[in-house]
């Protein structure tokens, strides 16, 4: 069984729609999307430099846009389940057909401008911590009045808060914890500094029409399989403001016996996380065309 998943917040890197740009008919689809949602991918996929995609209202849809795209590329796939990590449940959502591809875009557009609305509120970030026990490192985040805002398995929980708990976080790491990462967004994601976000997503689905997912879908919320199209627009409207749990998909995962797992562009993250906490499941990440042969193989051979 092969899952397909999206990644969040953070895995944009300058310039990594550049090759995707190359294949027949990319161009063009890109600047569809980009006449619907009001903003230039393009540009901020190829010349945009790291603190300007670092942007909410940008990244957001930068990366549900370039994880459409990579999936297209694969050409027609049936993947045993689907699920994205944060903003890459959207994406998930669109691979499901709960909604269509302009409908994620516009849906996660409007995300992405509320959270960015809302980080400025407040100077708040977020914090990788990598090592430590669950349960020591998350009584040590309440200690200093972060949130657990990514539960992320594999060894790894990331903080999110204001900028002066995430620098106490810094000076004073839970007990055995490695290293504490600084993560390249702009506000404390997942936590109740989102909740003018998620007032105004509430307002921006109410006339989106939702389908039942036509794959299983596997929600940050819990790690729970929705079978309901509302369901998962409601869960995509709260998820912004608690925490992503994507230990509980990893698991649901394993409970669906799943043996490959492919990230859509810009892939890596979640294949890190799968390595670690998913040992012998194959797993592949589409960093670039050239990466589409493989995944098209691993699909054939892990897919009914």
């Amino acid at each position: 069984m092969l899952v397909l998943v999206a990644p969040g917040q953070g895995a944009q890197t300058p310039g990594f729609l550049t090759p995707w740009l190359d294949l027949p008919g990319a161009a063009d689809r890109i600047a569809a999307w980009s006449d619907a949602i009001g903003l230039d991918l393009a540009h901020y996929g190829t010349k945009a430099d790291a603190d300007e995609i670092r942007d909410t209202a940008v990244a957001q849809p930068l990366l549900v846009a370039a994880g459409l795209l990579s999936a297209s590329a694969l050409g027609e796939v049936a993947p045993g389940a689907v699920a994205g990590h944060s903003v890459g449940e959207i994406t998930a959502a669109a691979f499901a057909g709960v909604v269509d591809d302009i409908a994620a875009l516009k849906l996660v557009r409007a995300r992405g401008l509320a959270m960015a609305e809302a980080a400025a509120i407040t100077e708040t970030g977020m914090s990788a911590i990598l090592g430590g026990e669950a349960d020591t490192v998350v009584a040590h985040l309440e200690k200093l009045g972060l949130t657990p805002a990514n539960v992320n398995g594999a060894g790894q929980i990331v903080a999110a808060g204001t900028a002066e708990q995430l620098a106490a976080l810094a000076e004073d790491k839970p007990e055995g914890v490695r290293r504490v990462l600084p993560l390249k967004v702009a506000g404390a994601f997942h936590t109740h500094h989102m909740a003018p976000a998620v007032a105004q997503l509430e307002e921006a689905v109410k006339a989106l029409e939702a389908s039942d997912p036509a794959v299983p879908y596997v929600s940050n919320k819990d790690g729970r399989i929705v079978a309901d199209g509302a369901d998962v627009i409601a869960r995509l409207v709260g998820q912004v403001a608690n925490p992503v749990r994507w230990d509980l998909c990893m698991e649901t995962f394993k409970e669906q016996g799943v043996t490959a797992l492919v990230e859509v562009c810009p892939g890596g993250t979640l294949i890190g996380l799968a390595k670690r906490a998913l040992p012998g499941v194959q797993t592949l990440a589409l960093k670039t065309p050239d990466d589409l042969d493989a995944a098209r193989t691993l699909l054939a051979e892990h897919t009914a």
